[in-house]
């Protein structure tokens, strides 16, 4: 690689030696074929330079592109991945704009990866009011490529929609180009079928779905976040699991969200004079009752975040219902906080709206409402933007302040939903008492488990399929046998 430097963008050299991450991706796509996965490197490497991805803005990028509505992102399939939806009909083929319309697919997949830490895509092409004359088959071919050769591991499967027979023939070109991996993931469906795949919430009515979702542009579309209902947010009596008498024991538990940053103020103050174990104990009797610490953080420029990308609550079955998150202000000022949901009436979370002192840490509870169960496709967005030295945190400031903040001051950062189906699931649910286990422990057994009760499976199918033919053998045999006696005594008494 280091021959070539001057082939590729020193920013995703410098990446590639220190995401673990984006290597392992590279290194599974290509089955961990040391060959393979470096000639893979290459490639992308010079393709990123060639088509300038790290540099690929909106304001660089033609407004009529985004205006199109051929290409966009938005909602999730029913395994919670992504959807990056080509509305084919809108596609019009025109080889001065092939470039510009190959870099907005770029400017989306780069702007996914690095929003939302890689993880993979579910494409969609909505094939529907299509004809031969939206058939584009270099542009097919570039979309492709960008999955199987510039992001690896990128892909989890592509969903068509409504195929007209017509481009029957052009697909068996594009299976040419897939390979066997990339042409499992093809999945052809239509109004019947693509709930396989994708829930009718998230499809528009003219596939059967219920999504009343319209593409414009600006803004760039994005999950639909809205507020969760907070501490004094309704009770309902559809709160089967959750009596009023424990919203205020956790409430308790958890302290008031202005009296814990006085607190932790103090704490910040006197920090020289307490000693390590002290102060761990002081922190620890914040937070509720039997929480557990996750193992990975997200470190942004203003807040540091634990979890660092998914919170896992438990299914309906096994009643985990809460979930932590723990903020730490690594800055010198006040940082402002928002918590935000594509889910705003399954979720209490308290606080919701709040600050968070300098240097100070913060605990945010994250629960069911009602008898709501978690989803993969749920999604949170903490929104956090540094205050001015001597600005207030009451409820009317933090008002003014968000209606005033400048978006490019603001940090954000995404979680996703998890559900266990485990007894025992990991990480942040308030109920497991199990300070020393690592995270994810619970669920990397039952997924190795579920792992070999597969394999046991298959196992036992092929015995069954060897004693089968064993016992058709022996049958044979004893025929075959019986056959041959039978002949020797028809012969021995011709000759007798």
């Amino acid at each position: 690689l280091l021959d070539k430097s001057d082939k590729y963008d020193t920013r995703d050299v410098e990446r590639l030696q220190q995401d673990d991450k984006w290597v392992e991706n590279y290194l599974i796509w290509r089955h961990d074929v040391v060959d393979d996965t470096l000639k893979m490197i290459d490639e992308s490497f010079q393709w990123r330079k060639e088509y300038t991805v790290n540099d690929l803005t909106e304001s660089v990028l033609p407004k009529w592109l985004f205006e199109s509505g051929a290409i966009f992102l938005h909602g999730y399939d029913k395994e919670g991945y992504k959807l990056f939806w080509f509305r084919v009909k809108l596609h019009v083929r025109d080889a001065k704009q092939q470039l510009e319309k190959k870099k907005l697919v770029a400017f989306w997949l780069e702007y996914y990866a690095k929003r939302d830490h890689g993880k993979p895509l579910t494409v969609v092409f909505d094939m529907s009011e299509t004809g031969i004359s939206h058939i584009d088959l270099d542009f097919v071919r570039f979309i492709v490529n960008c999955f199987t050769d510039y992001y690896p591991n990128f892909l989890t499967k592509i969903v068509i929609f409504e195929m007209p027979w017509i481009m029957n023939a052009a697909f068996k070109i594009v299976k040419g180009w897939l390979g066997p991996d990339a042409i499992s993931m093809l999945k052809f469906t239509n109004k019947n079928e693509v709930q396989d795949y994708i829930s009718g919430e998230y499809l528009p009515p003219h596939m059967g779905g219920t999504d009343s979702f319209k593409y414009s542009y600006p803004p760039l579309v994005d999950d639909d976040f809205q507020t969760p209902l907070c501490e004094n947010g309704p009770i309902t009596s559809e709160d089967e699991h959750e009596s009023k008498e424990e919203i205020d024991a956790d409430t308790k538990e958890t302290g008031d969200p202005s009296e814990e940053q006085n607190l932790n103020s103090k704490k910040m103050n006197s920090i020289e004079q307490i000693p390590k174990s002290e102060e761990q104990t002081e922190k620890t009797d914040f937070k509720p009752k039997n929480a557990k610490k996750a193992l990975t953080t997200f470190k942004g420029p203003l807040l540091h975040i634990s979890p660092a990308e998914e919170l896992y609550f438990g299914s309906k079955e096994t009643g985990e219902r809460k979930c932590l998150i723990v903020l730490t202000n690594v800055t010198k000022n006040i940082v402002a906080f928002k918590v935000r949901t594509t889910a705003p009436e399954k979720y209490r979370v308290k606080p919701s709206n709040s600050s968070c002192e300098p240097g100070a840490s913060l605990d945010i509870i994250v629960s069911l409402h009602g008898g709501f169960a978690a989803s993969l496709q749920d999604r949170f967005l903490i929104m956090a933007a540094e205050m001015d030295q001597g600005a207030g945190a009451g409820a009317s400031e933090l008002t003014q302040f968000w209606k005033e903040v400048p978006r490019t001051k603001v940090m954000e950062h995404r979680l996703r939903c998890h559900v266990l189906e485990s007894s025992k699931p990991s990480t942040l649910t308030l109920k497991e008492n199990a300070f020393n286990i690592p995270a994810k422990t619970n669920e990397d057994l039952h997924i190795q488990l579920t792992h070999l009760l597969q394999i046991n499976k298959r196992l036992q199918e092929q015995i069954d399929r060897c004693l089968w033919f064993q016992q058709l053998l022996v049958v044979l045999s004893l025929l075959s046998v019986t056959t041959a006696a039978f002949c020797f005594y028809l012969v021995y008494t011709q000759r007798s």
